[in-house]
């Protein structure tokens, strides 16, 4: 004798259908929103890179690391409540009073570095992962550094999450960088030093270059770009004012 589910089953697993049904057409409608927003503000984006071309002479950024804020989820690296602002191009707090960069810093940065496929790249200051996701867009592997252990705890579980292989992230001063995997081909530090730490110049290749913000905690610093020659001769230049937190730990 075969028996058939009861009225009250047959509904409830009807209400549980609905229900995923409906979870599922919010999912796709978001997924939507923040696409539509993320090609918005790529353009701004473009558009602040001419307005600022006499600083930086890049009047605009490549279709490489275009492409590269363009694959990278903003709203997954920033705090549930604040993820209807993700692609507003200004920095957001993600607690610790840390922030995740404005996304325009972060396309005029990765492209001060150059990366390139095979490079090997060292960020300093973790934060949620937003960087680092974007430059393991563009390069072989990405090692980076955070002082705060939970925001390097929570960022390595996100970018797990979200596929990333080629990025590992360990909890620590990043002041004396990561020498065990150097030397690396660019460096990037998302952080304002009161000057350039020393063993990271020593880590960076002849050929790379470096990107970090200089300057006093709390005011405005200045977007520094160093570069080692073949012969290991270093010059730096600045490119444009900017306002970091400070980089913590430092000696």
């Amino acid at each position: 004798m075969s028996s058939r589910p009861s009225p009250v089953t047959t509904r409830a697993l009807a209400r549980v259908w609905l229900i995923a049904c409906a979870c599922l057409l919010i999912a796709a409608s978001d997924e939507s929103r923040y696409a539509r927003e993320r090609k918005e503000l790529l353009a701004e984006i473009q558009r602040d890179a001419a307005r600022t071309a006499d600083a930086t002479g890049r009047s605009r950024f490549s279709a490489r690391v275009m492409g590269a804020l363009d694959a990278v989820p903003r709203h997954r690296f920033v705090p549930a409540h604040s993820a209807g602002s993700a692609y507003a191009n200004r920095p957001l707090p993600i607690g610790h009073g840390q922030t995740i960069s404005q996304p325009y810093i972060v396309a005029l940065m990765t492209e001060l570095l150059a990366p390139q496929p095979g490079h090997v790249i060292l960020e300093v200051g973790t934060g949620s992962g937003y960087q680092a996701a974007v430059l393991a867009e563009l390069v072989e592997r990405v090692y980076t550094i955070e002082i705060i252990a939970p925001l390097a705890s929570s960022a390595e579980a996100r970018l797990r999450d979200l596929g990333y292989r080629n990025i590992r992230v360990k909890s620590g001063d990043g002041y004396d960088g990561w020498p065990e995997h150097g030397p690396y081909d660019g460096i990037i530090v998302t952080a304002a030093a009161g000057s350039i730490p020393p063993p990271l110049v020593e880590q960076l290749k002849p050929g790379g270059c470096m990107v970090i913000p200089v300057g006093a905690p709390f005011h405005t610093q200045e977007l520094i770009l160093l570069r080692k020659d073949p012969l290991g001769r270093v010059t730096s230049s600045s490119v444009l004012p900017v306002i970091f937190v400070p980089l913590t730990g430092q000696r």
